[in-house]
């Protein structure tokens, strides 16, 4: 069997996982989806981008792990800003679990510099038909801590960067031509919705060929936060540690259960809500 699996809906193929990365360790390498595409084939990720070559589709991927980065690219520094960092760790497959044409689950080991085990996760991905012009990616996973030690999971934001940079956390770099828009049902732009806590995040835009779309995010954990960019690129993010570290106690879990609507055309706020519960209105 291929070891580049893919999701499908019906029979079409909505996202390949890259389960292998051959990436310069300084890029963050972890299993990443890319590309995403809509059920009509406008593809709504980006991998490896000029401005950001660390972002990689839609993957985990955090900044600070005790000490370890494993998201990419410089590491934020107090007192210093960003730093290029002997500190660059992997997110490595170690197992199947589970493998078929719209359900993939398998097991990760987050692991420092001197590849030691700062975490393990058992992750399950899913695709599921929504609508004739949507579909849903599920993701759920669980981390655990080393029984003889919390681990502490840390963003810029809470190692002194200003400016609402939290993130870290389930991490969906998008593509888009111009600036997407980004709102949700109270709030429009991305300042007003980076940062939020609301229920669920919508990114309009238009992909590479012109073909409009939409991605519905959902399913902040506690204390999580979405961290949203759509000015210097687009990007979303259900940020675990936003404005506070987040610690995953030892011999403990953290959950994470997320869903994103990928859709074909611009949605407004009434099919949005019409889909998330559970209609198809048009």
């Amino acid at each position: 069997m291929s070891d580049e699996p893919r999701l499908r809906v019906g029979d079409v193929e909505v996202a390949r996982y890259v389960l292998h990365p051959d990436l310069d360790r300084r890029h963050g390498p972890r299993p990443y989806l890319h590309p995403v595409r809509t059920l009509a084939g406008t593809p709504v990720t980006d991998t490896l981008p000029a401005d950001h070559v660390w972002h990689l589709g839609a993957s985990l991927a955090v900044q600070d792990v005790d000490g370890a980065n494993l998201w990419g690219g410089r590491t934020y520094v107090r007192d210093t800003g960003y730093t290029w960092r002997d500190d660059h760790g992997v997110i490595a497959h170690t197992g199947w679990v589970e493998r078929g044409p719209d359900r993939l689950e398998h097991e990760l080991e987050w692991r420092d510099r001197d590849d030691a085990v700062l975490l393990t996760e058992r992750r399950r991905l899913g695709a599921a038909p929504v609508a004739a012009d949507v579909w849903r990616l599920e993701v759920d996973y669980t981390l655990t801590a080393p029984a003889g030690r919390d681990v502490r999971l840390g963003s810029p934001a809470t190692n002194g960067r200003p400016g609402g940079a939290g993130y870290g956390g389930f991490f969906w770099r998008a593509v888009a031509e111009g600036e997407p828009r980004a709102f949700s049902a109270a709030a429009d732009g991305e300042e007003s919705v980076n940062g939020s806590a609301e229920a669920w995040v919508a990114l309009t835009g238009v992909g590479p060929g012109g073909g409009a779309y939409t991605l519905v995010f959902t399913g902040l954990g506690p204390g999580d936060r979405w961290f949203v960019r759509t000015a210097m690129y687009p990007g979303v993010c259900v940020a675990f540690a936003f404005d506070r570290p987040a610690v995953v106690p030892a011999g403990g879990d953290r959950h994470g259960r997320h869903t994103v609507l990928v859709a074909d055309g611009t949605l407004d706020r009434p099919r949005i809500a019409a889909l998330l519960d559970g209609g198809a209105a048009g």
